[in-house]
């Protein structure tokens, strides 16, 4: 099904960064509506790194300009009414939205009044439950206003899309999709660029401690202790950022304390060519091991599809119910255990790994297929009906 004369307005609360993980993930979304056949404009607020103005954008043009100070920063949390007007002028009837865990009156009241107009929106909740990814010395401040708010935005919208099994969520009906995969922008793994005798894994992430990579680097530390007979040399290569100092504190030393600076790699942010060519040597994928830190148990991860679409096997401890029952993946216990790697070394051996098959096995996950889950479900679902309160 096409959906040609649909005018989509793609909303986010924070700008885009070339190389970003979140950012590509929502101009695949945006492109996957157009794959739909939507006419799609991307509003996005953003600050302007040269005079440090505060913009409200369309596409890649200025909607409107907040100018700086407080006063910018205010009112971007309190006007909406530059988008509301060119919505109405734009005749857009779709408003597909980011959830920032910033729900307020006045996001509220705006949401109101585009139901009014007639306006479908839906809110993406990329995680959920969410609370516990703060850390509980911030949860109150920063989550105060959502909490106080998030139920009453609820019941404004349409649906709510979620990556979670939730049926309902906050008092409304959810759309559940999978996290989806550009394909264009994943380069299938090429070669198998290791020598003789290693086994080299790969974890992809902005490192949070819900990815539990911790627990890899003291499972590196038991396979290497005297007479355990480590017949490969292991090695971790870790693409990506620590997104805090508790992330720090959990695998930096864990890595000096047990000598294993020649066995785990940080390589920081890597893009194109450079993370291509670490993919290209890696056998096995390192999903996230720790979610159940963060109090969830089902999830549909970016990263768990990006190897998939690499072509390359990989491990993680969720329930994520497009791979459960795939035979390139491996489940390893959600707990606070370090990883055996010599499970995972058995793994890998035992069979050959064809990338192209792993490939085509999540064809049906592009983001396409995931944008047109949402549309469709506007088809014989009344906008206006809203669950029984799950007191979630």
């Amino acid at each position: 099904m096409q959906y040609d004369m649909i005018n989509v307005l793609f909303l986010s609360f924070g700008g885009y960064s070339e190389h970003n993980g979140i950012s590509k993930k929502k101009l695949a979304q945006v492109k996957g509506l157009k794959q739909c056949g939507c006419n799609v404009v991307n509003c996005y607020y953003d600050v302007n790194p040269r005079n440090g103005h505060r913009m409200w954008m369309v596409d890649n043009n200025i909607l409107v300009d907040l100018g700086k100070g407080v006063r910018a920063k205010v009112r971007k949390r309190v006007d909406y009414s530059p988008i509301l007007s060119y919505i109405k002028e734009k005749q857009v009837s779709f408003v597909y939205m980011r959830s920032e865990h910033n729900a307020s009156p006045f996001l509220t009241h705006f949401v109101k009044r585009l139901r009014k107009m007639g306006v479908n929106v839906v809110m993406e909740i990329p995680t959920y439950p969410y609370d516990q990814e703060y850390p509980r010395s911030k949860r109150i401040s920063r989550l105060f206003m959502d909490r106080l708010c998030r139920r009453g935005l609820a019941k404004q919208l349409s649906a709510i899309v979620t990556f979670s099994n939730e049926a309902v969520i906050f008092g409304q009906r959810t759309i559940r999709i999978s996290n989806g995969i550009d394909f264009d922008s994943i380069k299938l793994k090429a070669s198998n660029e290791s020598r003789p005798g290693e086994i080299h894994l790969i974890a992809v992430a902005e490192i949070h401690y819900w990815h539990g990579l911790d627990r890899v680097v003291a499972g590196l530390a038991d396979y290497y202790k005297p007479g355990n007979g480590d017949a490969f040399d292991v090695y971790l290569h870790i693409v990506g950022e620590f997104s805090g100092e508790r992330e720090r504190g959990e695998v930096l030393p864990l890595i000096a304390g047990n000598e294993l600076g020649g066995r785990v790699i940080l390589h920081g942010k890597l893009f194109g060519k450079e993370l291509d060519d670490v993919f290209d040597r890696a056998a096995i994928g390192i999903g996230s091991l720790a979610r159940h830190r963060s109090g969830i148990t089902n999830i549909k991860t970016l990263k768990n599809r990006e190897y998939a679409a690499r072509g390359i096997p990989f491990v993680y401890s969720e329930i994520d119910d497009d791979f459960e029952k795939m035979p390139y993946i491996l489940k390893v216990p959600a707990n606070e255990q370090p990883v055996n790697i010599e499970s995972i070394l058995n793994f890998y051996r035992s069979k050959e790994w064809d990338p192209i098959e792993i490939r085509e096995s999540v064809a049906h996950l592009s983001w396409k297929s995931q944008m047109r889950k949402v549309l469709s479900a506007f088809s014989d679902h009344p906008v206006n009906a809203h669950p029984k309160d799950n007191k979630k």
